[in-house]
């Protein structure tokens, strides 16, 4: 019987699954639907059995039934920096905390800030304590779910729930933990145990590996819960963005990547360690290699709220009405920081702004602005990135926000660069089958299964309008972001969430 690669990613609003066979060919995809709950202001969570091992059971079920191929290694990709306390058995103690847009842990991040110093921090980790970093998450469960934190022995994102879950493993790769800051020494590649007992005291941390090893092989348990045959390897996976960035082919010096999704997250892949206190610096997905990122708070989060707020339910009717606007949405601007901001501003209690509203505007002018919203966003973290000392030399957009072509033209249109859009756009499980397939040797590493299908090419009759409108977006946060944090401060103090 033939066999194949499984490879399964755990998203923000669902999960997806794919097999493929060794040289990348698919055989069959499947997908599963989640949301995040929102129980406080500034917190987001999920239900790690529902969403996230649920995901890795149904889909597992779902496609090996659909295909006879056996597998011949599962990888697991997820979400993260998160944190989820699970007793010895892995069993969960609370719902997983996400990544950076769950802000609960501001006071957390500042207090060790103060502690162990700016500079020490991000000259060790890569990074600043912002709400993405790990080790803020677990110092605020320490202080305000003290019980919890007695009960806790292991200390789990999606990826490692699932190599868990599958294999009996406590691991967690390189990438993921260099987003666990103050906890990872970035240069000598491994826990820095005197920040680690200072953050987490008493708490075993789990053995770190590289994205694409073998860590175990499926139990009888967990074949008995997702009919992956017993014995089948598992790679260790890793969080799910630069799964993607591999899967795409973003893997050379200068290489980007744009992940247009509820948030746009963007991975340059680097020939030296780069760190600039307004982005992460992190462990790439091979031993050795660096990265640089950045993440905007939203981008498809806040046009999915148009599309609500509209009564809409699809996106078809706001695009065409959106695309029937001149550039520029007729001088209206748009600041997306609906949820903060993540990078280069690290501010959660940025907030969301139209600014130059008239009569004549109308909803195709709005929903316009807001994508061009995270052209801008996109904008600025090109500008940061080169500022860095890493210029991007070449953009790969992926996600599902891609599809449709108004969204991607009008990025290229801000940034003036071109994009390249994969012909398989299935997402990080094409990364994780190919990390499957390079963890038993059947994939050769130096071999890409990337294809470019389109390149999108700016319009240069847009730059004049675009680099006028960009120069007063960049103005407007820092001139009303005294008025964004007031209103944040109000919006807190009420306890219901957004006034």
């Amino acid at each position: 019987m033939a066999e194949a690669l499984l490879g399964i990613d755990i998203g923000t609003s669902g999960a997806k699954a794919v097999l493929t066979r060794p040289d990348g060919t698919v055989l069959a995809t499947a997908t599963r639907s989640h949301r995040p709950t929102l129980p406080r202001p500034g917190w987001v969570e999920h239900d790690p059995e529902r969403d996230w091992w649920g995901s890795v059971v149904e889909l597992s079920r779902r496609l090996l039934a659909e295909r006879p191929e056996r597998p011949a290694a599962v990888c697991v990709s997820g979400i993260g920096p998160c944190v989820l306390p699970t007793d010895e058995r892995y069993r969960p103690l609370r719902p997983a905390i996400l990544y950076g847009v769950d802000t609960r842990a501001v006071a957390e991040a500042r207090d060790l800030t103060d502690r162990l110093g700016a500079e020490a921090v991000l000259h060790r980790g890569g990074s600043l304590l912002t709400s993405q970093a790990a080790g803020p998450k677990l110092s605020w469960l320490r202080r305000h779910e003290p019980e919890v934190w007695g009960r806790t022995r292991r200390f789990l994102m999606a990826s490692s729930l699932a190599v868990a879950r599958l294999t009996g493993e406590y691991v967690l790769d390189h990438h993921s933990a260099s987003q666990c800051q103050p906890l990872y020494d970035l240069t000598a590649g491994r826990w820095y145990e005197p920040w680690c007992d200072l953050v987490a005291p008493g708490l075993p941390l789990p053995r770190l590996v590289w994205p694409g090893e073998t860590v175990g092989t499926v139990d009888a348990r967990a074949h008995a819960e997702t009919g992956i045959p017993v014995g089948t390897p598992v790679a260790a996976g890793t969080v799910d963005a630069w799964a993607e960035a591999l899967s795409v082919g973003v893997r050379a010096p200068g290489d980007t990547m744009l992940m247009y999704g509820t948030t746009m997250f963007l991975v340059q892949m680097l020939d030296r360690p780069v760190t600039d206190a307004r982005l992460w610096a992190t462990r790439g997905v091979t031993p050795g290699s660096t990265s640089l990122a950045g993440g905007t708070a939203t981008s498809g989060a806040v046009t999915d709220w148009w599309r609500r707020i509209t009564g809409e339910q699809g996106f078809d009717r706001l695009s065409a009405e959106a695309a029937a606007v001149p550039a520029g949405a007729d001088g209206l601007v748009t600041l997306p920081y609906f949820a903060g901001e993540r990078t280069p501003l690290f501010d959660p209690d940025a907030r969301g702004l139209l600014l130059g509203l008239t009569l004549r505007h109308d909803r195709g002018h709005l929903y316009r602005s807001a994508l061009e919203a995270t052209g801008y966003a996109v904008r600025h973290h090109l500008d940061t990135f080169a500022e860095a000392g890493a210029v991007p030399r070449r953009l790969v957009a992926v996600g599902g926000g891609v599809r449709g072509g108004l969204w991607t033209q009008i990025v290229s249109d801000i940034t003036g660069q071109p994009q390249e859009l994969p012909q398989q756009t299935i997402g990080a499980c094409y990364g994780d089958a190919r990390l499957a397939g390079e963890a038993i040797g059947v994939v050769d590493p130096d071999t890409t299964w990337a294809r470019t299908g389109t390149v999108i090419t700016p319009r240069a009759e847009h730059a004049h309008t675009y680099q006028e409108l960009y120069r007063i977006y960049r103005a407007a946060y820092p001139a009303t972001r005294g008025l964004a944090h007031d209103l944040a401060a109000l919006q807190l103090t009420d306890g219901t969430g957004p006034l």
